[in-house]
Formats: C-alpha cells, sequence, structure tokens
C-alpha cells in the first residue's frame, strides 16, 4: 500500500472502523485485503484491522441511482451508518466514490466521522504535486460537482473529465463488467485509449474515481501518474485504526 511512512504502531491502540460496503462487493474484498493488510505491514505478526461490514445487495441500489432516487439512497445509507455505530464503530468508510454524493446525511444519521475518500485523495495528489488531474468513475461522479469541487475548494485542484462518449464507455464499463467480476482487455484498452485523450488535454495525472476501476487500470497501464481511490482510500482507514489521524 503507498503511504506507509508514519511511525510503527503496535497494535494495541487500533480503532474500530465500519465499512458501507457492498456498492460493489467486487471492490468492497478490495478495501477488506487492504485494510488488512496495512495493519499488518505497520504492525506485524498476527494483527489484523478491527473492522465492521455493512454490505447490502447493490441491485436496488443500483437501480436507485439510474432512477436518480437519492433520497431513498440517502435514507437507507444513513441507517447503515447508524447501525454501524450501535455495533461499535468509531469511523467510516463509503467504499464507493459516487455515494460520497451523500457524505455530509451519512455523517450526520451516523454520528460518526467519514473518512471522505475525495480529501484523502486529494492529500496524495498535493503531495505529489498534480493539480489537473483527470477524473475517472461513474457518470454520477464525472458528471456531478461533489467530487471535482470538493477537490477544488480543499486542495485548489482542478479535474478534467472525458467527453460524453467517454462517459458513457467508462460507466457501461463499470456496472456491466467490473461490478460483476468481469475484467476484460479490450475494456483495459478503451480505458487507456480515454486516458490517452485526458492527457493530450492536458491532464497531468488520473484519478480512478471509482472503486472497481483498480482491478482493470494498474500504474503501468496508464500514460499519467495513476492515484487509485481504493487503495489511497484504504490507506486512510489503516492511518485511522492507527490513531495516525485525528
Amino acid at each position: 500500500m503507498s503511504g506507509t511512512s508514519e511511525a510503527i504502531n503496535d497494535g494495541s491502540a487500533k480503532r474500530t472502523l465500519g465499512l458501507i460496503g457492498g456498492m460493489s462487493w467486487e471492490s468492497t474484498a478490495i478495501y477488506y485485503r487492504l485494510l488488512n493488510e496495512g495493519v499488518r505491514m505497520r504492525c506485524g505478526g498476527l494483527q489484523s484491522a478491527p473492522l465492521l461490514v455493512f454490505s447490502p445487495d447493490f441491485a436496488p441500489i443500483a437501480a436507485r441511482q439510474a432512477a436518480n432516487d437519492w433520497t431513498a439512497l440517502e435514507l437507507q445509507l444513513g441507517a447503515a451508518g447508524r447501525q454501524l455505530a450501535q455495533s461499535g464503530a468509531e469511523a467510516i468508510l463509503v467504499c464507493s466514490n459516487t455515494m460520497h454524493c451523500l457524505y455530509e446525511q451519512i455523517q450526520a444519521a451516523a454520528g460518526l466521522p467519514v473518512l471522505h475518500i475525495a480529501d484523502a485523495t486529494g492529500e496524495a495528489l498535493r503531495r505529489a504535486a498534480c493539480n489537473r488531474p483527470a477524473l475517472l468513475g461513474t457518470r454520477f461522479t464525472m458528471e456531478g460537482t461533489f467530487y471535482s469541487t470538493r477537490l477544488k475548494s480543499r486542495f485548489g485542484i482542478d479535474t478534467v473529465v472525458p467527453d460524453a462518449a467517454s462517459r458513457a464507455v467508462i460507466h457501461r464499463i463499470i456496472y456491466e463488467e467490473l461490478c460483476q467480476g468481469i475484467v476484460r482487455d479490450d475494456s483495459r484498452r478503451q480505458y487507456q485509449q480515454i486516458i490517452g485523450a485526458l492527457k493530450d488535454a492536458g491532464a497531468d495525472s488520473v484519478i480512478l474515481g471509482c472503486t472497481e476501476i483498480t482491478m482493470l487500470i494498474a500504474p503501468q497501464d496508464s500514460v499519467l501518474p495513476v492515484f487509485d481511490t481504493t487503495d489511497i482510500h484504504a490507506n486512510a482507514g489503516v492511518s485511522w485504526m492507527l490513531n495516525c489521524l485525528p
């Protein structure tokens, strides 16, 4: 995992982290592995991550996204946050870039800090002096303002988004392939072509702004420096559990 320069923690003071996952479970499984690997890497031995996982059925969530029924999703994920709090979680990771459009509502409903994926990504971009990243994700993330506005207001970062045709390709591959565990070389080539066009348009890096894209694009697959939000967010979760973050 990236960014593991904090002082080694002996594991005695780990805090319990709640995960709102299942969106999709393919990337939630990656989070689970990265969080546990990160704790073991920093603490050693048999130590692992104290986690509570809420993993709903993704099919009705995806249907509500497609129908723009964000009110129903706010109620559903707010209830998930409250359940995690009642079960002993001390903070929450929402294992999805898209659903951070409801960040404030989930945090208010849970009454717990929610570690924002764009904040962790913005910090990583700032450390690397990348100020004009391309943003790949679902159409909700690419076409909405919740992600790009947060990067701009907090970190001074201007994002570049693909054109409409490329956004449609990126979104389709996420839902029809990656969320179903399907990884195709042809789809990787399509993403690579889109990244190349964004480089030509002035992007200096690329944000893998959907937690499933890490299944398809690795750093060696991109002509631009890659910022993998799944890895970056999980690393922030490890730092929080080990009291390296407030």
